[in-house]
Parts: C-alpha cells; sequence; structure tokens
C-alpha cells in the first residue's frame, strides 16, 4: 500500500485497531461470557470500515476503498458457499449414521487401548484432510470415550493425540482445513502442490505420538458389542461427496473456475438425491403426522450448518480486510516478513495461532502477499494449521474436546505434553525445510 493510503498513524487507523482488539478480546472470552463470537466482531468490521471509508473519502479516493471492500466480499463469499457445501455434506452423512457406524465398528473389534490409541490417531489424520478437524476429533473421541470411561490418564492423551492428529492432518489438504481453502482458492497454492506437506505433517503428529505412546495403558478394555446400520442412501451420498470433491478440484485445476462452483454443482446432485430419498419413503411413521420424525429432508441438514462459525468468518475477513485497507497488513509485512525472513515469519506464524484463530492470522498473510516462493507459502500454510496444537484453546479441536471430556482433557492435561508437541512442530518444519525448501 503506497505511503499516501496509509492511516496507521491517523485517528481512524488507531480507533479501527482499538476495535478490533477489543472485539477479538471478546472472543476469546468467548466461554466465560457465554457469548457467540461472531457477535463482536461483526459489528467490529461495521464500524472499522465506516473508518476506512471516512478516510478515504478524506483523500478523495472513495473508488480505491469501494474496490478494496468489493475484493474482501468475494473472498467471503467464495469461502461461505464453499463450506456450507461441506458442512452440508457432513451432516448428512452423519445424519445417515456414516460415522456412527464407523465408531461402533471401531469399538466392537476388541482392540487393546495401545492399539485404539494408533488407529484412532491415524484416522484422525486421515479424515480430517477431508472432514473438518472439529467433526474428526469429535467422532475419535467418541470411539475412545465409549471403550474407556474409567481410565482418566488414557482418555487425556488420546484427546491430545487426537487434536494434533486433527490438526496435521488437516494442514496438508486444501480441503482440510479453513486456511489451506484460503490458500488454495487465492490461487496461491495449487491443488496438487499441498501434497508437498504431507510427510512434514506427518511427521507432526507422529512425533507426540510416539513420545505419549510409551506411557500409554497396554491393557484391553472391556468388551463391547455395538452394530449401528448406515441409513439408506449413506453410501451413495459418501460416494457424491468423493465426486464433489472431484468436481472442486476438477473446475478449479482445468476449467479454472473457482473451486466453489464445483462444490455447490455436487450439492445440487446431493439435493436431488435428497428429493430421491423423500419420494421414495413409503415408511409409514415417516409421515407427517404430529410427533413422526419426517422424512429425509436434504434442507434440515442445510440448516444445521455451523452459521455462528461462518458469520465469524465474514467478521474477521471484513476486520482484518478494513485493517489492511488502512495501511496495518503492509506495516506489519514489513517488519515480518522483511525483518525475520519466511522461515522465522512462518515459524512465529504458527505459535501466533496457538493463541489466536489461525483464520485471522493466515488472511493477514493472504492480504500482505509477502514476496516468497513456494516453499515459503507451503510453510506458512502448515504452521497456521498445526500451531494449534501447542495450546488445547489453539484449535476447534481442542476446544470441542474440552467439552467433549470435561473435567478430563483440560488445558492442563494438554500442557503437560506441550514439550511433546512443541518437538514435532520443530520436526516437521525442518522436514518441510528438508524436503520443499523455502
Amino acid at each position: 500500500m503506497s505511503e499516501l493510503t496509509s492511516f496507521t498513524s491517523s485517528g481512524y487507523g488507531i480507533i479501527a485497531l482499538l476495535t478490533f482488539f477489543s472485539a477479538y478480546t471478546l472472543v476469546i472470552l468467548e466461554e466465560r461470557l457465554h457469548m457467540r463470537k461472531s457477535k463482536p466482531v461483526i459489528l467490529a468490521a461495521g464500524i472499522i470500515w465506516v473508518l476506512v471509508a471516512l478516510a478515504y473519502h478524506g483523500i478523495g479516493k472513495p473508488e480505491e476503498m469501494a474496490a478494496i471492500l468489493d475484493h474482501n466480499l468475494l473472498e467471503y463469499a467464495q469461502l461461505l458457499l464453499f463450506l456450507l457445501a461441506a458442512m452440508t455434506y457432513i451432516n448428512t452423512l452423519e445424519e445417515r449414521n456414516i460415522f456412527a457406524a464407523l465408531r461402533a465398528w471401531l469399538v466392537s473389534k476388541g482392540f487393546s487401548l495401545y492399539r485404539i490409541f494408533w488407529v484412532t490417531g491415524i484416522l484422525a489424520f486421515f479424515i480430517s484432510a477431508v472432514a473438518d478437524n472439529l467433526t474428526t476429533a469429535l467422532l475419535m473421541s467418541a470411539v475412545v470415550i465409549a471403550v474407556a470411561p474409567d481410565r482418566p490418564k488414557y482418555l487425556a492423551m488420546s484427546c491430545v493425540n487426537l487434536v494434533v492428529a486433527a490438526n496435521a492432518g488437516g494442514a496438508f489438504s486444501p480441503f482440510g482445513d479453513i486456511t489451506t481453502l484460503m490458500v488454495w482458492q487465492s490461487h496461491t497454492v495449487q491443488f496438487w502442490q499441498f501434497f508437498d506437506l504431507f510427510i512434514p505433517s506427518v511427521v507432526n503428529w507422529f512425533v507426540p505420538a510416539l513420545i505419549m505412546s510409551f506411557f500409554i495403558d497396554k491393557g484391553h478394555p472391556a468388551a463391547l458389542t455395538e452394530t449401528i446400520k448406515v441409513k439408506r442412501g449413506g453410501l451413495v451420498i459418501l460416494g457424491l461427496f468423493m465426486t464433489t470433491i472431484l468436481m472442486a478440484v476438477t473446475f478449479h485445476n482445468s476449467l479454472d473456475l473457482p473451486p466453489v462452483l464445483g462444490m455447490m454443482t455436487g450439492l445440487g446432485l446431493l439435493k436431488l438425491f435428497g428429493w430421491y430419498l423423500k419420494v421414495s419413503d413409503n415408511i409409514p411413521e415417516n409421515d407427517m403426522a404430529e410427533g413422526a420424525v419426517g422424512r429425509f429432508d436434504i434442507f434440515t441438514q442445510l440448516q444445521r450448518a455451523e452459521w455462528d462459525t461462518l458469520m465469524f468468518f465474514y467478521g474477521v475477513i471484513l476486520c482484518v480486510g478494513g485493517l489492511g485497507a488502512l495501511g496495518y497488513l503492509a506495516m506489519v509485512s514489513k517488519v515480518i516478513y522483511t525483518g525475520l525472513g519466511p522461515v522465522w515469519a512462518g515459524i512465529l506464524v504458527g505459535i501466533i495461532s496457538a493463541i489466536v484463530d489461525n483464520i485471522p492470522v493466515m488472511f493477514a498473510v493472504l492480504t500482505m502477499h509477502p514476496d516468497m516462493n513456494l516453499g515459503g507459502w507451503l510453510l506458512v500454510t502448515m504452521t497456521a494449521g498445526v500451531g494449534g496444537s501447542l495450546l488445547s484453546i489453539g484449535s476447534a479441536a481442542g476446544v470441542a474436546l474440552m467439552g467433549q471430556a470435561r473435567g478430563i482433557y483440560t488445558f492442563n492435561s494438554h500442557l503437560k505434553w506441550s514439550g511433546a508437541i512443541m518437538l514435532g512442530y520443530a520436526a516437521s518444519i525442518l522436514a518441510h525445510l528438508w524436503l520443499n525448501g523455502v
């Protein structure tokens, strides 16, 4: 941003910065205040852009402000529709008992606790590459809680393992995390280039998992028998989800269309199949009589999307975009990327992501768009995703499991293994520098 349009030392800029920090303080205190995180950032976004408009009108450049705002709104619209399609598929798969059937299969296999620790970690790593880390962590934690409800030490270590695995698995796939999705949609890293992070991501999870495995109980849990059948059409919907992902990739790589178009086309297929399930359901008890569950309705699954999260992304993107329009991101980019270089800057981004949500951090980096090669962009993409594993509050997976295993998996029980997680963090960075360079 040119010096002419930098307002970092103006009253508009200072008030905007204070507004953002005040809003984000309320986000951090979400659990204590019982106020959803989207509320303060949406309000802050409106205030910040009023300040941006006043600043740009003051120098006679309202059209430059409008162009920046349009760009930010387009970024959000693509992210919103992509995630809405993905969340609807995940909710539908859950409603059709796909995830419950997987959990039932695992708990009925009679694995030892040691083997369950590794199996759930591996599954969390790979499932999170296509599903979000929160859903993945909740699914796998249901398995370990079911097989070992009376072993709090084992449950705590298993939850730490699941958080690290889910965050690491999301780092090497464009679909695995919001940050990787944002990087892919910005055309900064191409789809297949993300898989250069596969080995560093494995290292990030495997190192702490190996250290924790030496302290895992080697016994067998009590035998469980649980059988859950997949509902009609569940496997077809799973196939449609894979087809949708393939369409998003093909549209982007072969036709230069945004990935969101492939996802929304896939959502159209899901809606048509949902219509088929609804009209072909002749089970009498599914009629819409009072108290009945009703026939399958795809819009019910769409309504179950995490709207607070989607609205939070709106607030974050507009807040960070507004601060960028005022010149703050250009200033930070100069200090961090020019002063520290891409390696140390990437490491710092990961550490910040353990405290501050990785979404605004990654969007800020994308908005700065520092001059980096592919290796530098892959590094910051990975660290922004896996850095949240350093603390239990650093990722949605960790926060969710603190609620799922309340009193067992806590901030302190996670902190106990932060040294091992930090070793994995450092080892993954070294693996990336060795394999991909910067």
